[in-house]
Parts: C-alpha cells; sequence; structure tokens
C-alpha cells in the first residue's frame, strides 16, 4: 500500500504545477486527501469491514468534497485536481495513471444491481464537469472534454466530447502524454462546417469560371 500511495503522490507532482512539498500536498490537495482515505475505506471493504468503510468514506467527502465509494477499484497514480464535487460509484473500476477533473461523475443510470458504473483504462483523463454514466468501458489513452456525457462505451485512443457524447477516433494513434488534458479538444462540428465553407468557395469559383468562358 505504501508503495501505491507513494505513486499517488508522483502523480501529484507531475500533474498538478501548483504541488511544491510533500508537507503542503497532505495537508491541502483534497483529491489526494480524499484518496488516502479511499485506500483506507477500499481495504476494509474487501474484509467487508462494510460500516467502518463507509464512514470513512462520508467523512472524507465532508472534508474534501469528494465522494469515492470504498467499493470503487482504483489503480495506481490515481489523480483528482481541485475535486470539489467529485463523485466515484461503488461498482467503477478506475485504471492507472488515470486523472479526474472537478465536478465529474462516474455514475449509473438507473437502480440497477450489479456492475452499473463505468470501466476506465489506462491514462484517462476526464474533464471538468463530465459525467460518464452506466456499465460502460473506456479504453486506454482516452479523452473526456468537459462537460460531455457519456453513454456508451469508447474505444482506446479516442476523444469524446458533448452531450451525448460524441468519439473522435485516432485510429491507430495513441495521444502524446503532453496533451492529456481535456482543453485540447477538437471541434468536430466547427471542422465540419469549415470544410463546407471551402466545398462551398470552390463550387463558387467553378461556376463564375464557367459563366465567364467564352459564349458560342
Amino acid at each position: 500500500m505504501l508503495n501505491v500511495i507513494r505513486q499517488d503522490l508522483r502523480a501529484v507532482f507531475e500533474r498538478d504545477p501548483a504541488a511544491r512539498t510533500t508537507l503542503e500536498v497532505f495537508l491541502t490537495c483534497a483529491g489526494f486527501q480524499a484518496l488516502l482515505a479511499h485506500r483506507l475505506a477500499h481495504r476494509l471493504w474487501k474484509v467487508r469491514v462494510r460500516l467502518f468503510a463507509r464512514v470513512i468514506a462520508q467523512v472524507a467527502r465532508w472534508v474534501t468534497g469528494v465522494e469515492i465509494h470504498p467499493g470503487a477499484t482504483i489503480g495506481r497514480g490515481f489523480f483528482i485536481d481541485h475535486g470539489m464535487g467529485v463523485v466515484i460509484g461503488e461498482t467503477s473500476e478506475i485504471g492507472d495513471s488515470v486523472t479526474l477533473f472537478q465536478g465529474v461523475t462516474l455514475g449509473g443510470t438507473g437502480k440497477e444491481k450489479g456492475k452499473r458504473h463505468p470501466t476506465l483504462g489506462n491514462h484517462v483523463v476526464v474533464g471538468s464537469g463530465a459525467k460518464v454514466l452506466g456499465n460502460i468501458r473506456i479504453g486506454d489513452f482516452v479523452k473526456i472534454g468537459a462537460n460531455s456525457v457519456v453513454l456508451r462505451s469508447v474505444p482506446s485512443n479516442a476523444t469524446v466530447i458533448g452531450i451525448p457524447g460524441r468519439i473522435i477516433k485516432s485510429v491507430g494513434v495513441r495521444v502524446p502524454e503532453e496533451v492529456m488534458d481535456h482543453a485540447n479538444v477538437p471541434d468536430p462540428i466547427m471542422e465540419r462546417l469549415e470544410a463546407m465553407e471551402r466545398t462551398m468557395i470552390d463550387l463558387r469559383k467553378k461556376l463564375e469560371n464557367a459563366e465567364s468562358g467564352p459564349q458560342p
């Protein structure tokens, strides 16, 4: 467990430019504090000391504003940026080196039993206010834009934006680590409008050339 905490701490320094010292992170980083509480609560949950696990999770929620159910499985190098309003449901599964920004929800879609929360792969980034709902799979190296609502599974190396989430694939191309945030996302609607505008300009030029050509 200590090794896992070291990797979580390293993730804070790698992804948060405001982090300066280890003591400062322990005392002031709400996301890291919530994760520490979850590591303990999850261990208790697994050995069926579940009431105490829920109490620890509830106290962490009051203190940090981050709600993580003790049944959720979270990998190494997990990072919550700012954290206020983050909710992670009971059957959520999160891979390694995942980043969540403030206001993210990993939730269910109703009162179904069993696996009802999402599974996130490795190196996933979920932007501010995004909602990932239901028993769906988010592949490795996926970026989810701010305020998106994702209701369907997403393949690896893709970007998702919009309500409901639309997938923009980067087939066979791994997203570079330096752009794995929730701001560097494309705008497919604007790209299509610009493509239509270029096509209309080309057609107008061809029509003008045809009209100005030699008359019979």
